[in-house]
This record gives structure tokens, C-alpha cells and sequence, in this order.
């Protein structure tokens, strides 16, 4: 029997596309502001990986949520905490939906987001300065995060 494997050619493109996407996306994001910012769905992608043991989820979710706390001058690693700290504490109890197939990870991205946006808050209560605005661009990247949730 002949195995159905996917081509070099297309799997070349689509990590290239990835990386791509990795590397110049929070950068567009610093220049066009009404970009999502997709932390939501990238700490979902995160907590997959690490949930799975999969190494390629861990490293795409740790450079971008990195590249995007830099060029956005963002608490480095405050949403890698509130991820892990999602992860540890509200991600196990989560497990009791797992007849729906969406609603782990529609509630993850929700909370995550959530959590971050509590942590940022706190985050500038505590040092007095200004992170982010809170208007309606951060409630259509909200939004927005949730719809990639139905891509993964």
C-alpha cells in the first residue's frame, strides 16, 4: 500500500507561511492598530501544545505572543503568565464540556484574554502607567480571537 504523504513542496510553504506570519504580523500590528491581537488564540495554540506535547504549538505560541509584548512595548511575558496561570488553574476544570467540541476551546480563548486583560490592568494599577486603551478595538480583537478559535 502507498502511503498518502503530503509534499516537500507544500509543507515548506505552509511553515514558511507560519514563520511568516510569526515574525511580520506583530510588527503590522504596531503600524496598523485595528489589527486583532490575537493573544487569545495564540494562548489556546500554547496550552494545546503544551497539553499535547507538541513542540511546534509551544515554540509558534512563545515567539509570537514574545514578538508581540515587544513590539508593542507590553509587560514582557505577562501573557505567557496569564497563560500559564489559565493552564494550571481554570484549563483542567474545563474538561467537564468535552462532549462539545467547541466550547473548550471558545472558553479558553474567552477566559485567557480575560485573564490577561485583568492581569494588564493590574499590571498598570500597581506601576501607575498605561499599557492599553480599552475601547472597541480591543473588544473586535476579542472578538475576532474567538472566530479564529473555529480555524484551529
Amino acid at each position: 500500500m502507498k502511503k498518502n504523504r503530503t509534499s516537500p513542496f507544500w509543507t515548506m510553504l505552509f511553515w514558511s507561511i507560519i514563520v511568516s506570519f510569526i515574525i511580520f504580523y506583530p510588527m503590522l500590528i504596531s503600524i496598523y492598530v485595528f489589527l486583532p491581537l490575537m493573544i487569545g488564540f495564540m494562548g489556546y495554540v500554547l496550552v494545546v501544545g503544551i497539553d499535547k506535547s507538541r513542540v511546534s504549538f509551544i515554540v509558534i505560541g512563545l515567539i509570537y505572543l514574545i514578538n508581540l509584548e515587544a513590539n508593542l512595548s507590553l509587560p514582557l511575558f505577562l501573557s505567557i503568565s496569564a497563560i500559564i496561570l489559565f493552564y494550571l488553574m481554570i484549563y483542567p476544570h474545563l474538561f467537564v464540556l468535552k462532549k462539545c467540541k467547541y466550547c473548550i476551546p471558545l472558553l479558553s480563548v474567552i477566559l485567557i484574554d480575560l485573564l490577561y486583560l485583568i492581569l494588564l490592568l493590574g499590571y498598570d494599577y500597581i506601576f501607575e502607567t498605561s499599557s492599553i486603551v480599552i475601547d472597541q478595538l480591543l473588544l473586535y480583537s476579542l472578538i475576532v480571537d474567538i472566530f479564529m478559535v473555529f480555524l484551529l
